[in-house]
């Protein structure tokens, strides 16, 4: 199944100190991504859904994008917005 971004997901994200735009790019993901995990969703469920992978065939690849992501938009809600709020959100 296809993932439910119209972008392609990286296996890691920027890790830059600023908000790039693969960040902007990913913002809902990101938040989706937030969500699933303080549900509770399971790896499975989050990397079929979200990301696209197939965590029984691709384990160790699901975990990666997963687990970096899931960093990535921390630091988004930690420190990412702040940037967002000085230069504004992007534009559909």
């Amino acid at each position: 199944s296809m993932p439910a971004s119209q972008f392609s997901i990286a296996n890691t994200p920027p890790n830059d100190a600023t908000v790039t735009s693969y960040d902007r790019d990913h913002l809902r993901l990101y938040m989706r991504l937030i969500d699933a995990n303080d549900a509770g969703a399971t790896l499975e469920e989050v990397a079929s859904a979200l990301l696209g992978i197939d965590a029984t065939q691709e384990p160790e690849r699901a975990r990666q994008v997963h687990d970096s992501h899931l960093f990535r938009a921390r630091w988004m809600t930690e420190q990412g917005y702040r940037d967002l709020l000085r230069n504004g959100l992007p534009t559909a």
